[in-house]
């Protein structure tokens, strides 16, 4: 054989060289959305890095403004890691998968469409959104770990999948992102949106809801002396053994109307007024104290998430639910309002 002149063999290792390193900085990220990833190592970092790494590219570049109630100052928080942090504040981390999931699209679905829609109603000057139930509660990974403990890796894997799992993905109805509500524990079904609030929404309509009966937080009791639960809602109950007279009810069980002697109390005034977990409620006079018991925890509009994860554990998926909770809604693919959002910027 003839010798190879060092050039040509200089030359050969440079093409191949050219050929190869693309090939290398794209196989760690070709498996990134299988679920079984490297999630090992990536609990050891912080929720933001793991986040980040399951983002899409337009989601990654998306931030959102939160006002940090307790230390009265504003954080700007990548858009996955805020989710992540409103998924594990919002449920319980031992839920099933496919509800967390939920969780984590009702979440997406919410911020979303209050970013494209600008809208910074409850939120102070700077902000997009608060920390706080107002909003949608976020934890930021540091007060995740004190609050998790030895759990935090499980935990964080779990609701960092969920978030992953949904990545990009948002509720519409015709077309336009929805108004995500969401709550703990429903009595047995939900509320349509005009019996609690105003508006007839089309999506939020009153639904079956079987599995919240085996919620921790399906019954509840309170007990208030008589001055005081007339004090708070400003009624005169007299002596008798009837106190007040439900005279209507909403299409989801719930108490509408409530008599007393010719006043009428909606049943969200008195929820509010008397601090009560639902407006299912049922109350006893005995002696100088009023007994009430209620059903459910929360105003009871959309996805309950008892609901949700009652269903997982029938083996529905998150689509299942959400289609369940929010009637006639599509899931969507936000890359064009993430496009806005970052072009924006």
């Amino acid at each position: 054989m003839k010798k190879i002149k060092p050039l040509i063999v200089l030359a050969t290792l440079l093409i191949a060289l050219t050929l190869v390193v693309p090939a290398v900085l794209v196989l760690p990220f070709s498996d990134e959305h299988k679920a079984s990833g490297k999630l090992g190592e990536d609990l050891k970092k912080t929720s933001a890095e793991n986040a980040k790494a399951a983002s899409p590219s337009a989601d990654a570049a998306v931030e959102v403004a939160v006002f940090r109630s307790a230390k009265s100052k504003i954080e700007t928080v990548n858009l996955e890691n805020y989710l992540v942090g409103v998924v594990a504040a919002e449920m319980p981390a031992d839920f099933k998968e496919e509800a967390l999931k939920a969780q984590a699209l009702t979440a997406r679905t919410y911020i979303v469409k209050r970013l494209v829609s600008k809208d910074t109603l409850g939120a102070p000057k700077g902000a997009q959104v608060t920390d706080t139930q107002i909003h949608q509660v976020y934890k930021s990974d540091d007060e995740l770990r004190r609050a998790w403990g030895a759990d935090y890796n499980w935990k964080m894997k779990k609701v960092v999948e969920a978030v992953r799992s949904t990545a990009g993905q948002i509720l519409t109805y015709k077309g336009e992102a929805i108004q995500a509500t969401f709550f703990s524990t429903s009595n047995g079904y939900t509320e349509n949106s005009e019996d609690y609030w105003p508006g007839n929404i089309p999506y939020l309509r009153s639904v079956s809801s079987p599995w919240d009966k085996s919620s921790p937080k399906f019954n509840s009791q309170k007990v208030m002396t008589v001055k005081e639960f007339e004090a708070k809602l400003g009624v005169k109950v007299g002596t008798g053994s009837q106190v007040g007279k439900i005279v209507e009810r909403t299409t989801g069980k719930r108490v509408a109307k409530v008599d007393f002697n010719g006043k009428v109390l909606s049943g969200k005034d008195i929820r509010e007024k008397l601090d009560l977990r639902s407006s299912d409620f049922a109350w006893e006079r005995k002696g100088t104290n009023i007994v009430i018991t209620t059903k459910g925890f929360g105003h009871g509009v959309g996805m309950s998430q008892y609901g949700a994860n009652g269903m997982a554990e029938e083996g529905k998926s998150y689509k299942d639910i959400v289609k369940h909770y929010y009637q006639g809604v599509e899931i969507t693919s936000a890359e064009s309002l993430m496009a806005t959002l970052t072009a924006q910027k």
